[in-house]
Parts: C-alpha cells; sequence; structure tokens
C-alpha cells in the first residue's frame, strides 16, 4: 500500500479485496472482510483507516431504489454552454439543482452532461427548464431512459478479470437468479 499524493493508489491484491468487499457492502464485518483476505479485524481496520486518509475511500453509502421511492424518469441532458469561462459557474448551479445526479463535463457535442432523475416528466420538463434558464446555457438535448439493464457505482478493481465476481451477497442473489450458483 504506498499512496502519494498526486499519484494514483498502488493498491496489493488485500487492498483491492477489502474495496471490493465495502463496495458490495460497506457494512461487513471487520471480521468477515478480515477472512476473505487474510487478516484480523484491526488490521483490515488499519488498511481501511489508511484507504481512507488517502482518498481511496471517499464515503459510504446505502443504495437505493429510486422507483420505489417516486423516481421514476431517468435522463441524460445533454447542455451546451455559450463561453468556456461560465463552466464552473454553471456546473455550481447545475449540482445543486434538485434531481441532478451527476454532472461531468465531457467533450464532443455537449459541454456537460448530466444524469437526472425525476418523480415524472413535468418534473422533468420543469428541471430542463430550470437548466436552461442559466446565464450560459444556450441549449440542451434530453434523452429520456426507457430501462435500464445495469446501473452501478461499483469499480472493477482487477482488470484483469472479465468474470463476474462470484463472492458477496450481491453477486450470489444475481447469481442464483441467473441459474449460476449450484447449491451441494
Amino acid at each position: 500500500m504506498t499512496f502519494g499524493e498526486h499519484q494514483d493508489a498502488e493498491l496489493d491484491d488485500t487492498d483491492r479485496g477489502i474495496l471490493t468487499m465495502l463496495q458490495e457492502d460497506c457494512r461487513a464485518a471487520l471480521a468477515r472482510i478480515g477472512e476473505h483476505v487474510g487478516l484480523s479485524a484491526p488490521s483490515v481496520l488499519e488498511r481501511i483507516k489508511k484507504l481512507e486518509a488517502a482518498g481511496v475511500i471517499t464515503g459510504y453509502h446505502a443504495t437505493l431504489d429510486a422507483r420505489r421511492l417516486g423516481f421514476d424518469v431517468t435522463a441524460f441532458i445533454g447542455v451546451i454552454t455559450s463561453h468556456p469561462n461560465l463552466i464552473a459557474t454553471i456546473e455550481r448551479q447545475l449540482v445543486a439543482l434538485n434531481g441532478v445526479l451527476e454532472c461531468h463535463h465531457v467533450t464532443g457535442e455537449y459541454t456537460l452532461l448530466l444524469k437526472v432523475k425525476t418523480a415524472n416528466t413535468s418534473s422533468l420538463e420543469e428541471l430542463i427548464t430550470a437548466i436552461r434558464s442559466l446565464d450560459g446555457v444556450t441549449r440542451t438535448e434530453t434523452t429520456v431512459v426507457l430501462s435500464t439493464h445495469a446501473e452501478s457505482v461499483q469499480l472493477a478493481l482487477d482488470p484483469d478479470k472479465h468474470q463476474p465476481a462470484t463472492h458477496g451477497r450481491r453477486a450470489r442473489r444475481a447469481a442464483d437468479r441467473n441459474g449460476h450458483l449450484r447449491r451441494a
């Protein structure tokens, strides 16, 4: 585990194992994580604290089902701005709007690409109107999502592996649903 101030973190297999388990279930017991990576619970805690201090772990979050909470519409909104000097100001205003989940400065036709979730098309229209009213926004283009096949915030920490993880409750449930997990 080596971390520089402005360089990518050099993670060993133990760090990757800890991070993978925390991404799957950030409430996992330290002892359970330790069993998985071959460390004691205090050693796992020490590694986690170092990963937090290095900025590798930036927070712990619950994953919510947006539809069950009344947010039925997901959309991507491309935003075109009038001048590059306005981008930072527009970004700050956009992320302050309810419903904006992600804001990316991108290449291509748009200056910014937003991912949004709203209750319905009326609230989406209100959000688009609010975005278009910001100083420096010249045009928007919206793509509404009809269905989502995959959506995740988990990073694949072993790029050499192209197989889905077979550990963790979420992976086991998915494999079981798809008939890939056989019980003895």
